[in-house]
């Protein structure tokens, strides 16, 4: 097995050790081998796959924090296409809340969501799929 070093938060490798405490893994490096594989396929669903879908994300960032705005605002331009609407709210008095609804496919879903992952300073991306073919008449 390859042995990787990775950089993160004391804070960070604290809870995944009291986490690997509290619920029986041997150690950090089994959550995070677990965590990755759910990372790795979260968005390997056959049934969304070619088909026309819609998503929600939202990310919620720190008001101080210009760079996750900018960085949300090169992403939303980069993906017009994707990109069906976007919002930006004030959350509180220190947070912003990036929602983004996104139409397209599930390979393009996956690598926005990425990319909104990856930006440095974000709290916290949630995201939902559903698949526009099965939203039927109002009655």
């Amino acid at each position: 097995m390859t042995v990787v070093s990775i950089s993160m938060p004391d804070e960070l490798a604290d809870r995944i050790d009291e986490f690997a405490d509290e619920h029986g893994y041997t150690g950090r490096s089994e959550v995070v081998r677990e965590a990755a594989r759910n990372l790795l396929g979260e968005f390997e669903d056959k049934r969304l796959e070619d088909r026309d879908l819609m998503a929600v994300v939202t990310v919620l960032f720190d008001y101080e924090t210009t760079n996750v705005e900018e960085k949300m605002m090169h992403l939303r331009h980069e993906n017009e296409a994707l990109v069906a609407a976007n919002f930006h709210s004030h959350v509180g008095d220190h947070h912003c809340m990036e929602l983004f609804i996104l139409e397209g496919r599930l390979d393009d879903i996956s690598t926005f969501v990425g990319k909104v992952r990856a930006t440095k300073d974000t709290l916290t991306v949630d995201y939902s799929v559903t698949p526009v073919d099965e939203v039927g008449p109002f009655a």
